[in-house]
């Protein structure tokens, strides 16, 4: 799904075209973590845009389940360890050998 140079942004715009939807029915399926309901289509859009990142690991999931696609890559792209991963690393040896392994991984 992504190249070098991709941005969340533009991973969505291009998942959700390739899903054929809308930004308002795209947005109309995401739902705010607080279960007030969808996001708006302007911060949809602004996100799209890369102006605004989600602002929740909930959001990033939500719009993984809502596009079909990976949301481990969508946390790559907005650059946010998800929280199961950041309790998991509980001291910082762990954190380091977890990191070397990861750069290692794409150095290849």
């Amino acid at each position: 799904m992504t190249t070098p140079t991709t941005t969340l942004g533009q991973a969505i715009i291009a998942a959700r075209k390739k899903k054929g939807i809308s930004q308002k029915d795209l947005a109309a399926a995401v739902q705010k973590e607080d279960g007030s309901g969808s996001i708006s289509p302007q911060y949809l859009n602004d996100i799209e845009h890369d102006r605004r990142s989600p602002t929740s690991d909930q959001l990033i999931r939500e719009f993984a389940r809502a596009l079909s696609v990976d949301a481990d890559d969508l946390f790559v792209l907005a650059g946010k360890i998800p929280e199961d991963l950041r309790a998991a690393a509980t001291d910082s040896a762990t954190r380091v050998r977890a990191f070397k392994a990861f750069r290692k991984a794409l150095s290849k």
